[in-house]
């Protein structure tokens, strides 16, 4: 477990499993590539008396076969009489309780049930077995934990943390496994010897977004620039098909899903339920929801609530790094090779899409920015806001705003610059101009911060005196919380 970067609640949840005194059933799911089966692995690594993978698009036949294979070599059965393959997963958790039972233990045992979206295929009966073995025998073994994992949080969530059946609040802990902060990026980094200063990190977190099995494939000595290109844009790059593999892979037909992604993709600031029916050309938004909402339990879009409106009015975001930036620039790519992106990068679309992909990060660290405003005991509500203009009007864009519970409100200016950023009169009256629309359009009676988040920070000149309150720099998401 010494090899474990961050993920320091998410431990503390498992290890305190292995001390209650009576059964648990734990659920972790999250984004694939996140790590889920390396941290029940690595905390786990001595408790666990069988672990078994379900295997994605074959057969109920073949999953009872692995099963049984599986039995076979963990508990070490004479390869001579080989064990028979169950008819059904009743039989099948059958037979794991008699070798359980045949092996007593005082200890906390684990049973790690890994990929288990992958194991209820059509009409396997799988999930009506699972419910059997737990509440029949499983919730009895006071010195048991059983660890249900999957990729598939969508089905995670509806299947077995909503389940309306036997598994009904049987969950006795819930792990959502996120992608690393840049904190955790760094920490990570550093533990593989790779040196990058936070600069050259960020571009990276805007192409890999925290996925611990993307940042594993960094090597040192190289820059941002060459990691990228090699991962993304060489013929054997690891990323270079990913975006093709993991959505059949989560949504099975996944043509909804891919609709709707792409559409976010063409739309920086989000899209609104109703913008993403109409621009998808979807019939009826009958399954619209549940198709949003799979896409965020996996962690690729985001739902923001813009500032004084209803649920109804959420904006949905495209939010998963890597594929914004494979929709951007590798899918329409009619170069590949070494070099590739080295050449890219200096092109201007990277340099302004790279701001865009800033404002997403800092979006993801607001545990973060509110350490650095000395406001991390204020309840403070993250929102968007936009307005719309009507004829003679100029539109607004607000990409984030704290709406904090001590009547003040920060209306944050976000610039990814290579250098201090130098405030002119034309962006500060753009920045005023933003503030006194929002004041007059949304009704706001809190004290309206106008607020400043660069990479290297800005220049004190007369424009920023008079028009910005607070300032903050990249390295405040650097910061652990």
């Amino acid at each position: 477990m010494e090899n474990l970067v961050g993920r320091q609640t998410e431990i503390r949840v498992l290890q305190e499993a292995l001390k209650t005194p009576e059964a648990e059933l734990i659920a972790v799911y999250g984004r694939r590539r996140v790590g889920k089966t390396y941290l029940v692995r690595s905390v786990y690594e001595r408790n666990i008396v069988f672990e078994f993978t379900g295997a994605n698009g074959v057969n109920l036949a073949t999953q009872l076969e692995n099963f049984a294979l599986t039995l076979q070599t963990v508990f070490k059965l004479d390869p001579s009489v080989p064990v028979a393959v169950p008819g059904n997963w009743l039989q099948a958790f059958h037979l794991l309780i008699n070798l359980l039972e045949a092996r007593p233990s005082t200890e906390k045992q684990v049973i790690f049930l890994d990929e288990f979206p992958w194991l209820d295929n059509k009409k396997s009966g799988f999930l009506a077995a699972f419910d059997h073995f737990w509440n029949s025998w499983a919730s009895k073994r006071r010195n048991l934990i059983v660890v249900i994992c999957g990729s598939a949080a969508s089905w995670m969530i509806q299947n077995v943390v909503r389940n309306k059946g036997g598994l009904h609040n049987r969950i006795t802990q819930r792990i959502r496994l996120e992608p690393f902060t840049l904190h955790e990026t760094a920490l990570f980094l550093q533990r593989n010897r790779v040196n990058m200063t936070p600069y050259d990190m960020a571009q990276l977190y805007m192409v890999t977004g925290g996925i611990p099995y993307y940042l594993r494939f960094v090597r040192a000595g190289e820059s941002p620039a060459q990691v990228i290109d090699r991962l993304c844009f060489t013929k054997d790059g690891v990323l270079r098909n990913e975006f093709k593999d993991f959505y059949p892979a989560l949504f099975g037909k996944a043509d909804r899903h891919l609709a709707i992604i792409r559409c976010l993709a063409g739309k920086y600031g989000g899209m609104t339920r109703k913008e993403i029916i109409e621009a998808c050309h979807f019939k009826t938004g009958g399954t619209v929801s549940k198709t949003l909402d799979e896409l965020e339990e996996s962690g690729f879009i985001t739902e923001y609530l813009p500032f004084g409106k209803t649920a109804k009015d959420s904006i949905f975001k495209l939010t998963d790094e890597y594929t914004l930036f494979y929709l951007k620039f590798m899918e329409r790519s009619k170069t590949a090779g070494p070099g590739t992106w080295e050449k890219k990068s200096a092109e201007q679309t990277w340099k302004s899409w790279r701001g865009l992909a800033f404002e997403n990060i800092c979006l993801k660290h607001i545990s973060q920015i509110k350490k650095a405003l000395g406001i991390s005991g204020i309840y403070a509500e993250p929102s968007i806001w936009r307005y719309v203009p009507k004829q003679g009007e100029k539109g607004v864009q607000i990409d984030l705003l704290l709406d904090r519970q001590d009547n003040c409100i920060n209306l944050f200016e976000i610039k990814f610059y290579r250098t201090e950023y130098a405030l002119e009169k034309e962006d500060a009256d753009d920045l005023e101009t933003k503030r006194q629309v929002f004041i007059e359009k949304t009704g706001a009676k809190k004290t309206v911060f106008i607020t400043l988040l660069t990479a290297f920070g800005a220049k004190t000149n007369a424009y920023f005196l008079q028009t910005i309150q607070n300032q903050l720099t990249m390295g405040a998401l650097f910061e652990p919380v």
